[in-house]
């Protein structure tokens, strides 16, 4: 049988703790959370990202969480929060499932970036390719 989308969003929404915007714009310069962006390079070019976060695209996630990947990036090991967005929410409810899987201390942002922008909080443009 084929999970759909909407029963893997349910199963990631029993285990994952989100947290909303308002919490993400108190608690963000906390040194010890660190803002993952899952979004793609083109997402990222066309709408810019919340300063000081990490890009890191959805389909390279679990090459660069693991650190026996030759693809590992040590900004996965530092021990901190990681609380992970996507435009709306979906892909980084699944990221952050995946992550606390991996071991990580990982959260998703409801809303997404969508709302954050939408909330007029900062974004920052990203340089083109």
């Amino acid at each position: 049988m084929v999970l759909g989308y909407k029963a893997m969003l349910a199963e990631a929404d029993a285990v994952v703790r989100s947290v909303s915007i308002d919490e993400m714009t108190k608690t963000f310069s906390d040194g010890d959370i660190v803002m993952v962006d899952i979004r793609d390079p083109r997402e990222l070019e066309r709408d810019g990202m919340i300063p000081g976060a990490f890009p890191a695209p959805r389909g390279m996630l679990e090459f660069w969480i693991d650190p026996e990947s030759p693809y590992h990036k040590p900004r996965f090991a530092e021990g901190k929060t990681y609380v992970f967005y996507c435009a709306s929410g979906w892909r980084s409810l699944l990221a952050a499932k995946l992550a606390q899987e991996m071991g990580l201390d990982a959260r998703s942002m409801r809303g997404g970036f969508s709302e954050w922008k939408t909330a007029s909080h900062p974004v920052v443009e990203m340089p083109k390719r």
